[in-house]
């Protein structure tokens, strides 16, 4: 299926004047309440590029640094003592909230006994039988972030298919790796950042999601490894799959040999078990990622039993023979499978999903009435607790539709708005999430100071 035209009366674009104004007003609010952390910033620059430790903290805000002190349940406090509700969660890998009693002790107790031993302890056990049992996928390995569970896919699927290409969608985030992290300009694929190799960007193919024709023009030519993609795209506002779109490309896969990897690295704290068990998906492979959202660099790929087989059949064993370049020194460790195991067995139930699906209900419903209210040719995004604020009036079916939704300069304005007012809402191309640790009052709470910002946009 091809995409319509977006009809420019159809969409809401903000009055760049207004926009620049707020922000301005904002920011200058915004550097008063915040001199501690200007002062850190000022210290930092002298031994960290852009003084921090993660060129994401600075590039991903246009306002004045901002450092963290400590979090506590859904806040988090500043070095002035400011606190923050935190709806991105800290871009999922905070979904559970701060300071949970469970993590912390499972934490401490596995550090005592031994934080590493480059060997298997049995809760890495427990955690993959809890993960086949949860979401049907038999077999299990284990990582330090969805970016290295990517990379080990893409090898395994090169070698058990003897083919070097991998599908993505436009708009896609797979992690910070080489053949993903590619765009198309003018009809080539150039790498999306600079530094990187543009020989990597060959062997990767961008069609639109949802377009299953364009699809099955590329795989019939029997030439891609894997085709790797979320369930629902999640890192350009949200777009969902049409109905059959999924299904489709499992068949197409199928059929011309193909490995089909789902990527919940995201989606995984949208459902009890991920998009996978909620629509009872099929692939060859899954990703997990983001610490489960336990703030704990930890990350899972599944596999079917049949690449299960065939993964073991072609280790590598060290001086004596090569197989598929899999495993990091820190993949598995001890201190990550406590963890995680602990997360799966007491805080990631199917009741704490089901009480955050309501949560991003009452988000979305919040959202819809206050765009109704101030006549807004908008409306929410919604999946499980994932909302938001669609700049259209019709949802987004690829990247080239959701795009008009991430107005950067508006989006620049409304989190340091919001931040004035207690709500950090940071990422542009993603949230905002119930976590497991909000409450229905701060739920509502972020719909009502969302309204204030969209008010003052449209009405001064």
């Amino acid at each position: 299926m091809t995409s319509f035209e977006i009809d420019e009366s159809t969409r809401f674009v903000a009055d760049r004047d207004r926009v620049t104004w707020i922000d301005r007003r904002e920011v200058a609010r915004f550097s008063e309440r915040t001199r501690a952390s200007n002062a850190l910033r000022e210290r930092a620059l002298a031994v960290m590029p852009a003084g921090v430790p993660n060129s994401w903290m600075a590039g991903y805000y246009a306002h004045p640094q901002l450092f963290a002190d400590h979090g506590a349940g859904s806040r988090f406090f500043d070095p002035d003592g400011n606190s923050y509700i935190d709806m991105n969660v800290s871009d999922l890998s905070m979904t559970i909230g701060f300071g949970v009693h469970e993590i912390e002790q499972a934490l401490a107790d596995q550090y005592r006994k031994g934080a590493h031993f480059l060997l298997p302890t049995e809760d890495a056990i427990v955690t993959a039988e809890l993960l086949a049992a949860l979401t049907g996928m038999p077999s299990w390995q284990f990582t330090v972030a969805a970016s290295g569970s990517n990379t080990d896919i893409m090898r395994i699927a090169r070698h058990m298919t003897g083919r070097r290409k991998l599908v993505v969608f436009e708009g896609k985030y797979h992690g910070h790796i080489e053949e993903t992290l590619v765009v198309s300009q003018d009809g080539q694929n150039v790498p999306e950042y600079q530094g990187m190799s543009g020989r990597r960007a060959e062997d990767t193919i961008i069609l639109p999601f949802n377009d299953l024709e364009a699809v099955a023009r590329v795989l019939k030519q029997r030439d891609v490894a894997l085709v790797l993609t979320e369930p629902a795209m999640t890192n350009c506002t949200l777009v969902l799959p049409e109905p059959g779109f999924l299904e489709g490309l499992r068949q197409l896969t199928q059929e011309t040999g193909t490995m089909l990897c789902i990527d919940e690295a995201h989606t995984f704290s949208f459902a009890y078990g991920g998009l996978t068990r909620l629509w009872q998906l099929k692939s060859d492979f899954m990703t997990l990622g983001k610490g489960f959202g336990s703030g704990v660099a930890f990350a899972a790929y599944g596999m079917t039993r049949e690449v299960a087989d065939h993964v073991e059949r072609h280790l590598d064993i060290l001086h004596r023979r090569s197989g598929i370049g899999l495993g990091g020194t820190l993949y598995g460790n001890a201190l990550s499978m406590a963890v995680a195991r602990d997360m799966l067995e007491h805080v990631l139930t199917e009741a704490a999903y089901n009480r955050i699906s309501v949560l991003g209900t009452r988000m979305a419903d919040g959202i819809d009435a206050l765009c109704r209210d101030l006549d807004l040719p908008c409306r929410a995004f919604r999946l499980g607790p994932r909302s938001g604020m669609c700049l259209t009036t019709e949802l987004p079916r690829n990247y080239r539709e959701a795009r008009p939704s991430m107005d950067l300069d508006m989006l620049d304005a409304r989190r340091v708005f919001m931040a004035n007012r207690g709500y950090w809402d940071c990422i542009v191309s993603a949230g905002p999430q119930a976590s497991f640790a909000h409450s229905p009052e701060e739920i509502d709470g972020y719909v009502a100071v969302l309204g204030e910002f969209m008010e003052e946009l449209v009405r001064g």
